[in-house]
C-alpha cells in the first residue's frame, strides 16, 4: 500500500456519523438507536430505511447515503488481501482430535456452524464444549449462551472446565447465558450481542444458539405461515453471519430435524428450516448417533473442506475420539 492510500485510508476512518451532512448530534443519536452506527451501515441503506430511522427528508437522506459511499473503499480487493485477512480466524479446538481435523482444524470465527440431529446425538454438548474451550487460549474470551429451549446446564460447564484445566468460577463467569421465550426475543437477543462487543467492551469469541428453529417451528404452523417463517428465519441468520464477520465471532447453532416423507430410501432425517438456513451457514454437520454411545459427526456442506466423517464419545471431561 502507498503512502497516499495510506493517507486515504487514515481519512475515511476518522470520519465519523456526526461529519455526514445535515446530521447533527440528535439525528446521529437516532440513526445510532436504529442501527447505523457506522458508515458502512448507512452507506448501504435504502433511503426509506434512513427516512424512517432519522425522520430527515429524502433529499437529505440520499446526500448522506452518497456522502458515506463516497468516503467508503466499497469497490473490489484482491484475493491476497482477503488471504491476508483470514490469518484473524481462529478455529476453537474440541478436545476430540478426529472432530477437529472434519472442521479443518477446530470450529471456525468469522464463520456460522449449524450441527443438526435427533435428539441425543451431541448438539447441545458440543456447543457447552465451546463455551468452555473458547478459553483456553484465550482466558479473557466470553461465550454467548441464547438459550431457547432450556439446555444450558452450569453443572456440565463445571465438569468441561475441571476437564480443560481451567478455573471453573472464572469460566462460568465468562459465560453470558440468556433464555429467549419467543423468536422475537431470541432476534431481540442477537442484537443485544453488539452491545455487549461494543459498549461493555467485552471479548466475545463464540456465540451459541440453541436451538435456532425451536421457536419458528413452535409458533409458525402450516404451510399458510411458511413464507412469513422463512421470511423472519432468513433476517435472524443474516444478523447472525453479520456479527460473525464483523467481530470475527465463532457462531454456533444448533437446529432440529424432521423426517422427509418422500424419502423411501435411506436416512429420511432433514434439517428444519430449508434452503434458508443451509445457504446462511458456513459449515453444516449433520450429527447422529453411534455404535458404543458414540457420536457420528458428518461434514455435508463446507467452502473449502471435503466431506468426511468423525466419531467422537462424549464424557465427563468433554469430547474424547473413539
Amino acid at each position: 500500500m502507498t503512502k497516499q492510500e495510506l493517507m486515504m485510508k487514515q481519512k475515511k476512518s476518522e470520519i465519523s456519523i456526526t461529519d455526514l451532512p445535515g446530521v447533527g448530534a440528535a439525528t446521529a443519536e437516532k440513526l445510532e438507536s436504529s442501527g447505523f452506527d457506522n458508515l458502512m451501515s448507512i452507506a448501504v441503506a435504502s433511503i426509506g430505511s434512513l427516512v424512517d430511522a432519522s425522520g430527515v427528508t429524502e433529499s437529505a437522506a440520499r446526500k448522506i447515503i452518497q456522502y458515506a459511499r463516497d468516503n467508503l473503499n466499497m469497490g473490489f480487493e484482491t484475493g491476497e488481501e482477503v488471504l491476508e485477512r483470514r490469518k484473524q480466524v481462529e478455529r476453537i479446538q474440541t478436545g476430540s482430535v478426529m472432530l477437529n481435523q472434519l472442521v479443518g482444524g477446530g470450529f471456525e470465527t468469522s464463520a456460522i456452524t449449524e450441527c443438526f440431529g435427533e435428539f441425543g446425538s451431541g448438539k447441545t454438548q458440543i456447543g457447552h464444549v465451546l463455551a468452555v474451550r473458547c478459553q483456553v487460549e484465550n482466558p479473557d474470551a466470553i461465550a454467548i449462551y441464547i438459550d431457547t429451549e432450556n439446555t444450558f446446564r452450569p453443572e456440565r460447564i463445571r465438569q468441561l472446565a475441571e476437564g480443560a484445566g481451567l478455573d471453573v468460577e472464572k469460566t462460568l463467569k465468562n459465560i453470558r447465558v440468556a433464555k429467549a421465550y419467543n423468536s422475537d426475543h431470541q432476534m431481540l437477543l442477537t442484537e443485544k450481542v453488539e452491545d455487549l462487543i461494543k459498549k461493555e467492551g467485552l471479548n466475545v469469541r463464540v456465540l451459541i444458539v440453541d436451538s435456532l428453529t425451536a421457536h419458528f417451528r413452535a409458533e409458525f404452523i402450516g404451510r399458510g405461515t411458511l413464507a412469513e417463517r422463512q421470511q423472519k428465519l432468513n433476517k435472524h441468520m443474516h444478523a447472525l453471519s453479520r456479527l460473525a464477520d464483523i467481530h470475527n465471532l465463532c457462531v454456533y447453532l444448533t437446529n432440529q430435524v424432521q423426517s422427509d416423507p418422500a424419502q423411501f430410501f435411506g436416512d429420511p432425517t432433514k434439517a428444519v428450516g430449508g434452503h434458508i438456513v443451509a445457504h446462511a451457514s458456513t459449515f453444516r454437520i449433520y450429527l447422529r448417533k453411534g455404535k458404543k454411545n458414540s457420536r457420528v459427526a458428518k461434514l455435508i456442506d463446507s467452502p473449502n473442506l471435503p466431506d468426511g466423517e468423525a466419531a467422537f464419545v462424549v464424557e465427563t471431561e468433554g469430547l474424547k475420539d473413539l
